[in-house]
């Protein structure tokens, strides 16, 4: 019997000791299912080396959860397991779903389907950024990593499980995922236990500083051959994965990084691969799948979320409108190129530039993700980790701090001369209802004046933003009626508009 005190929310975890005859990773099953009242969950549990076992839980409300195992080994069938829960402490909101799974149906708006919540019904607003191979690296760059995520505006990683070879990412990793190394080979029949237990440790410190790990499982960078195991063994490792990872909070699957150039997997694998992982997360986290040129069908309806690399050279945040649009769904644009000065046009970005497509996004209703390639430093931020050193990511912690000020039920105005007037040329972010709030946002243009008829019968302070020198100026007085706003006549001013 194993009976342990988990708060809501965290990982119950009981260990076991089992059979190490031929492969427990193939050979055993090991399953429990956890009852609390009338609700039941039904885990995997887990081979992790030396006949060691593990059964893993996350509680999703206070109170008592029972459970028996099963197995077809004896030293691992009919132990019981009680996990006693307490209410989530402080900070702690559970998964992040889509919203309108979590708001009660009198909640649910138009606008919810494009936006998250935490499971308590908090709202969360990602502000991401992309390390790919971060695990991958050594220890101390690991730490360093987490402690500049600590002071930084991010709630979300993309990160892979596999490691990365590509330009500037050459080395090879301390640990592999399964058991073996390149000079003698892998044996995709076995994990390597060393590796799974320092990603848990790195997912685990992500959630303790309130940050959702985006897992990419599969991508094409590859010189191991992790990108062309199979289906067969694809499955295989699709299935330790989330047997493994599925009971931490903060965990969001994306299916591949750019699946469009991994030729040798087809629609019907990615779709094979969706279900695999629906089947064994009991807790339904997030799921999406990320384009490189060609965009996967996100409106099939095991994706929770649009996970998109821009597909034009010039076009990226403005495209987020047609997006909403067209599936229906929160949008993450989590490759919109990065700031940096390497010689791909995906990587020398402006911090200007960046910021800029991080606003033009928010405003229209979607959510971006950050990167950083500066090729003079040791570790490059995109995929090692380590330090930042540009200029946006503080620009993106004001502009986070802007769109958490917004109203709740704030949505992007559709702008036609009709319903805006000589104003409909600017993206905005408004509640219409009752025409409390409107944030305006210019980007690259530059006017020297601006014209606005307010709404009848409505009076309004407003604010100046400079986006990227970070400061807000209140206008002096009051204002109704037909009005004229003098303007700095520089780049990335956004205004903002307060019903009194």
């Amino acid at each position: 019997m194993v009976i342990k005190m988990t708060e809501q929310y965290k990982i119950f975890e009981a260990s076991l000791t089992g059979t190490e005859n031929g492969n427990p990773y193939s050979d055993i099953w090991l399953k429990a299912a956890f009852e609390n009242e009338s609700e039941r969950i039904e885990v995997n549990g887990f081979y992790c080396g030396d006949g060691s076992y593990k059964v893993r839980f996350m509680p999703t409300k206070p109170g008592i959860w029972s459970a028996v195992t099963a197995s077809n080994d004896s030293a691992l069938n009919q132990i019981s397991l009680t996990c006693e829960c307490i209410a989530a402490g402080e900070g702690n909101h559970g998964r992040v779903l889509p919203m309108n799974e979590v708001y009660a149906p009198k909640d649910v708006t138009e606008e919810s389907r494009y936006h998250f919540a935490y499971e308590d019904g908090t709202r969360f607003r990602p502000f991401g950024t992309t390390c790919y191979a971060w695990v991958n690296q050594p220890e101390h760059v690991q730490e360093q990593t987490l402690d500049t995520l600590k002071n930084s505006p991010f709630n979300k990683v993309r990160m892979c499980i596999f490691p990365k070879f590509y330009t500037y990412n050459v080395e090879n990793p301390p640990y592999y995922a399964f058991a073996g190394n390149e000079e003698e080979g892998f044996d995709y029949s076995r994990f390597n236990p060393v590796f799974w237990d320092n990603l848990e440790k790195r997912i685990g410190e992500l959630d303790d500083l309130g940050i959702e790990a985006d897992i990419i499982l599969l991508h094409p960078y590859d010189k191991w051959g992790f990108a062309d195991m199979g289906r067969e063994t694809d499955v295989f490792y699709l299935k330790y994965a989330v047997d493994r990872l599925s009971h931490f909070k903060n965990v969001w699957w994306s299916l591949a990084n750019e699946y469009d150039l991994l030729p040798s997997k087809s629609i019907e694998d990615w779709e094979l691969y969706a279900r695999v992982i629906m089947r064994r997360d009991a807790y339904g986290h997030l799921r999406s799948i990320h384009n490189c040129l060609r965009l996967y069908d996100h409106t099939r309806s095991w994706i929770t979320h649009a996970s998109i690399q821009r597909v034009d050279n010039y076009k990226t945040s403005e495209a987020v409108t047609e997006w909403r649009q067209q599936y229906q769904k929160p949008i993450m644009v989590d490759e919109c190129a990065y700031e940096g000065n390497i010689n791909y046009g995906w990587g020398n970005l402006t911090g200007e530039e960046m910021t800029r497509r991080f606003w033009e996004g928010c405003i229209r209703g979607g959510y971006l993700t950050h990167g950083e390639v500066y090729v003079q430093y040791e570790q490059i931020w995109w995929s090692h980790g380590g330090s930042l050193h540009g200029t946006c990511p503080e620009r993106l912690a004001f502009l986070r701090k802007i769109m958490e000020e917004a109203p709740k039920e704030a949505a992007p105005l559709k702008l036609t001369p009709e319903n805006h007037g000589e104003n409909w040329d600017v993206s905005c972010l408004c509640k219409e209802d009752d025409k409390s709030y409107f944030l305006y946002y210019f980007g690259f243009f530059r006017p020297s004046f601006r014209t606005w008829k307010l709404a009848e019968g409505c009076v309004y302070e407003i604010e100046l933003i400079d986006t990227w020198n970070m400061t807000i100026e209140k206008l002096p007085g009051v204002y109704t009626g037909n009005i004229r706003i003098e303007m700095p006549e520089k780049q990335y001013m956004a205004v903002r508009f307060k019903r009194v």
